[in-house]
């Protein structure tokens, strides 16, 4: 059985994306930015609701050819385009760079990825991750949180029915004062 994984750079205030989207004050440092790497490359199967996989697919399929790209960017851009991903969404028409589009009942979808053989799943997006904790379905979170306050935007958690016991497992300062808590849901 996989692992699920819910992680992503998050505001002190809880945001994953301030007002309009702005995701200008989440650029990691480029110790974090490996560490985001390594996960990828850790990684058997990446998930993706509408508006993360917009982003992403918008700049890694090419980040590797653009001008200045880094040997890091070319690395997590070579990760990504390799790796297996599921985009859920019933409103994009089509995916590419090893995608697979799943338009029907996402926490289905996910619990039966979950229960197969491989390396761990890690989900992105908070409406998809947020399904997936509501259903029970994540088993680590991971949050690099940066010094900053936002005032609102996207939540990096929903809404949720029911309190949802965790465990510290990590936590590991990085440059810039961002501190990455790892917790793992007690069962």
């Amino acid at each position: 059985m996989r692992r699920l994984i819910y992680g992503m750079n998050v505001s002190l205030d809880g945001y994953i994306a301030a007002p309009g989207d702005d995701l200008g004050w989440s650029v990691p440092s480029e110790e974090l930015f490996r560490f985001w790497s390594d996960l990828l490359a850790e990684t058997g199967v990446s998930l993706y609701g509408r508006k993360l996989w917009r982003t992403m697919s918008s700049h890694w399929p090419t980040a590797d050819r653009q001008p200045g790209a880094t040997p890091a960017d070319i690395e997590y851009a070579r990760r990504w385009r390799a790796m297996s991903k599921v985009v859920f969404s019933s409103t994009v028409d089509e995916v590419d760079w090893n995608t697979r589009l799943v338009r029907g009942d996402a926490v289905a979808e996910i619990a039966r990825l979950k229960a197969e053989d491989g390396g761990p799943m890690v989900i992105g997006g908070a409406t998809l991750a947020g399904a997936a904790v509501r259903a029970g379905l994540v088993d680590e979170y991971l949050l690099a949180t940066a010094p900053v306050l936002v005032g609102g935007g996207t939540p990096f958690f929903t809404a949720l029915d029911d309190r949802v016991e965790l465990e510290l497992l990590e936590t590991r300062p990085f440059p810039g004062g961002v501190l990455l808590t790892r917790y793992g849901t007690r069962r």
